[in-house]
């Protein structure tokens, strides 16, 4: 094979394998059918564009040739079962299916995104599809990413796929009436990817950047082709968070607070397409809980040190955030920001109060802003015995010895 043909078929396995993906399994209503229909296209090309050179048109000469390599897989397998024969018939004769160049591969991306999301999936099984089908990564990868066995990951994925075939799930993009709740889900499913690569849940690092980029990568094909106010929001939302990755860890992976971070260091240009996103979706009117996260975000990042932060206008954004999306994680949220406004007696009233009520209980940030609301008191013994609770409860290595720090300290 010629050094040209090879690079020719890797450059557009890189930039195109998922857009083929999602186009043939429109075509072919089957995930399986259509991962097989498209390696069979690959080593074609392979094989075929040395020879004959690569096509105008890679992708949908890729889409045809992995469609007929089906059908004529369906042909062999089957041979003697009527009903399978007249699947290949019917797929043979589907000629609206002959759009496969360019036409309509974006929508058969968002489609693909659409039932990967599936609220009818559980949420795991959302995860793990939307990254293996959409963004393309291995099911080690994934299983890596998430501390799970590559055999349990894998398991979760062909359930997702037996769900959607046998309970008819469509491979659409929901009707505009059904779209807020279909959407939600969606970015739901996206913002997990991204906190899982910016803060992880676990491990012996702070972040995963192939995860938060494998988000941010999905928002941005969200937002073009469905420009809604909310993705735009968590688009910028994931973009000004992902300005400050550089500096949340020292050199020698320890964790940085915020307000220890050097600033100069940001990521100026992520910070000025994220507020400008911000400004668009508040602009809209119909914004919601990621627009308002990403306007807190932007705050954080426009302002020039810690102790220059508007303190007073992120309260405030928490308030309208509290009102439309009420959780005890924002409540804790925005007592610490209340902390840094008011003082920390007043935050730690609001954080004793969530605590009291016995939420938050198992969450190991909430007993580590009551220990740093202690220890800002002067409460040595109550800031200790907090972040003993907090250790307790942490999985990641950097946080781990972040507490173990602050609990030598307070000895």
């Amino acid at each position: 094979m010629s050094s040209d043909a090879a690079a020719a078929v890797e450059a557009v396995y890189r930039a195109d394998s998922r857009r083929v993906l999602a186009t043939l399994i429109r075509l072919l209503g089957d995930f399986d059918l259509a991962e097989e229909a498209l390696h069979d296209a690959f080593t074609a090309a392979v094989e075929r564009w040395p020879r004959d050179g690569v096509p105008a048109n890679p992708r949908a000469w890729l889409v045809s040739t992995g469609r007929f390599k089906a059908i004529d897989a369906i042909r062999r397998r089957t041979r003697f079962d009527r009903s399978v024969s007249e699947l290949a018939i019917r797929l043979e004769a589907d000629t609206e299916d002959a759009r496969d160049g360019a036409e309509g591969v974006e929508d058969d991306r968002l489609r693909l995104i659409f039932t990967c999301c599936h609220p009818a999936l559980p949420a795991d099984a959302r995860i793990a599809l939307t990254l293996r089908e959409v963004c393309g990564l291995t099911t080690e990868e994934i299983a890596r990413a998430f501390l799970k066995s590559p055999a349990t990951l894998a398991q979760r994925i062909v359930r997702a796929k037996a769900k959607i075939r046998v309970a008819g799930i469509p491979y659409m993009v929901p009707e505009r009436a059904d779209l807020p709740d279909r959407l939600d889900s969606v970015l739901h499913v996206v913002y997990l990817v991204f906190n899982e690569g910016y803060s992880a849940s676990s491990g012996a690092s702070v972040t995963r950047h192939d995860l938060s980029a494998e988000a941010i990568r999905l928002g941005r094909l969200l937002l073009e082709l469905l420009p809604e106010p909310e993705v735009m929001g968590l688009l910028a939302l994931m973009l000004l968070h992902e300005s400050r990755r550089a500096t949340r860890t020292s050199p020698e992976g320890e964790l940085v607070l915020l307000a220890d971070q050097d600033r100069s260091r940001w990521d100026r240009e992520l910070i000025a397409e994220g507020t400008a996103l911000v400004h668009r979706a508040l602009a809209s009117r119909r914004f919601g809980p990621y627009t308002l996260q990403a306007a807190i975000a932007a705050v954080h990042a426009l302002a020039p040190s810690a102790e220059a932060t508007d303190w007073t206008q992120i309260v405030g954004l928490y308030d309208v955030l509290l009102l439309a999306d009420p959780s005890p994680v924002i409540e804790l949220n925005r007592a610490a920001a209340l902390a840094m406004r008011d003082g920390p007696a007043a935050g730690l009233a609001l954080v004793d109060a969530i605590l009291g009520r016995g939420e938050l209980g198992d969450y190991h940030l909430a007993h580590a802003t009551r220990a740093d609301l202690c220890r800002r008191l002067g409460r040595a013994e109550d800031a200790r015995a907090s972040y003993e609770r907090a250790l307790a409860l942490a999985t990641q290595e950097p946080e781990r010895r972040f507490l173990q720090r602050r609990i030598a300290a307070m000895r």
